[in-house]
């Protein structure tokens, strides 16, 4: 095993990791994040090392859970201009820009939240947004055809992250 990859599994046992849903469920398909962690509950036994929060609109509120963690996975509606219902990764440095296009008041939250944890020295080691192109964002708790039929994908992407980060995800479908 690499010493990276010792690392990840130490980061995991430690309880350094963070899955953070991101949105509004009132909104469409910005609330997909949030939408996304129930599907993860529902297809896969994450280990208990794995903290997973619901982050919802918080924003800044959210600086707290950031102390401690190493890798932070956040899902969300990313406007990365794609076709609605794509698939959306990135890492790092490349999720600034993007957070720069606002779909909503908590993107900016995320954006602060990132900048904040820096300034302080909380900044995880390792930040990757895994989220969905958004078709629509308006006044409904539906996700469009588009993000809904996604949606699948993204779990399936999340679960296959923290594979990589060395965690031990358990299907639960037969």
């Amino acid at each position: 095993m690499s010493t990276w990859a010792r690392a990840v599994e130490e980061h995991v046992r430690d309880g350094q990791v963070l899955v953070l849903g991101l949105g509004n469920v009132l909104r469409g398909d910005e609330g997909l994040g949030v939408h996304a962690l129930q599907r993860l509950a529902d297809r896969y036994v994450l280990p208990p090392e794995i903290e997973v929060v619901d982050g919802g609109t918080l924003g800044l509120n959210l600086l707290p859970y950031l102390d401690g963690t190493s890798m932070l996975l956040v899902i969300d509606a990313v406007q990365a201009g794609r076709a609605p219902g794509s698939l959306v990764r990135l890492q790092d440095e490349a999720i600034m820009p993007v957070l720069a296009v606002k779909l909503s008041l908590h993107q900016a939250g995320l954006r602060e939240l990132l900048a904040t944890s820096r300034l302080l020295g909380t900044h995880p080691a390792q930040v990757v947004l895994l989220g969905i192109e958004p078709d629509t964002i308006g006044w409904t708790t539906d996700l469009s055809t588009p993000a809904a039929a996604s949606m699948d994908a993204l779990v399936d992407a999340v679960a296959d992250e923290l594979r990589r980060w060395g965690a031990t995800i358990k299907d639960r479908r037969p």
